[in-house]
């Protein structure tokens, strides 16, 4: 598949999404958008790829957020749809089953904090700056960033982004827990791929359990929570890579997993 507004590279079970519209600040319009969920599924139905790194373009921006000459145009029945839209290729990206890291290497405001938060876990550059900046243009976040930032954050730190506007440092970013890890520049993709290998060197079924549980139960009440989880924990103890995986620990040696 060819792209205008994403480089999509796939390389030793790692599928990286680059959003290339440096020019811009890599800004997501509509047809990034449509890019990156084709992109998206094509890794999802990929038995090849096992985690997804997203990054953007350039030493600027991962994501300044959406084009704001779109935004202008919208009207209250297509601002809803652009909303929803933008909302169901973030959502898929959360729940491709699939872990994905976000290499945050410059500004993510707006939609390209609300795309940070979609990802399974967040890393940035030292030189990163994150916000919620919409009502600055008389808007709200509209990608999902009032629902995930408060639940990933809390009230307090979300009130504060989306109230305010305001961008954060990487340091703050990470001390209010919105990344997990800050890196130098050069050190940023290196660390990325590190992570990815980690995961990849795990039990493929056990990773996408271990992210349904995590999804989720988050929504639910504790009981129900812990009974998904154990539902899920019995149905891995009848894979074969549950198997090869207590064999090997036992046998003290690596654990050769086949995803089944």
């Amino acid at each position: 598949m060819s792209y205008e507004n994403i480089l999509y590279d796939k390389k030793d079970a790692t599928a990286t999404v680059t959003f290339n519209r440096p020019k811009v600040l890599n800004a997501l319009n509509r047809k990034t958008l449509e890019e990156l969920q084709r992109a998206l599924l094509d890794a999802r139905d990929d038995t090849t790829v096992r985690v997804l790194i997203l990054t953007g373009a350039g030493d600027k921006a991962f994501v300044a957020g959406a084009d704001v000459g779109e935004l202008a145009e919208q009207t209250p029945v297509n601002g809803k749809e652009f909303s929803r839209f933008g909302q169901s290729v973030l959502h898929l990206l959360e729940t491709i089953g699939k872990p994905s890291i976000c290499a945050i290497n410059g500004f993510a405001l707006g939609g390209g904090c609300e795309l940070a938060l979609s990802c399974s876990i967040r890393i940035a550059s030292k030189t990163a700056k994150l916000g919620q900046p919409e009502v600055k243009l008389g808007i709200l976040p509209g990608y999902g960033g009032s629902q995930r930032l408060t639940r990933l954050c809390g009230k307090g730190a979300a009130h504060e982004l989306c109230l305010t506007g305001e961008m954060i440092t990487a340091e703050e970013a990470l001390r209010i827990g919105l990344v997990n890890r800050i890196y130098e520049p050069a050190e940023l993709l290196p660390a990325a791929a590190a992570m990815a290998k980690k995961i990849i060197a795990n039990a493929p079924i056990a990773v996408k359990f271990t992210m349904e549980a995590i999804e989720r139960g988050f929504e639910m009440p504790l009981e129900e929570g812990l009974f998904l989880e154990a539902t899920l924990f019995g149905v891995a103890c009848a894979t074969a890579d549950m198997r090869e995986g207590t064999k090997a620990f036992l046998e003290k040696r690596p654990a050769e997993f086949k995803g089944k």
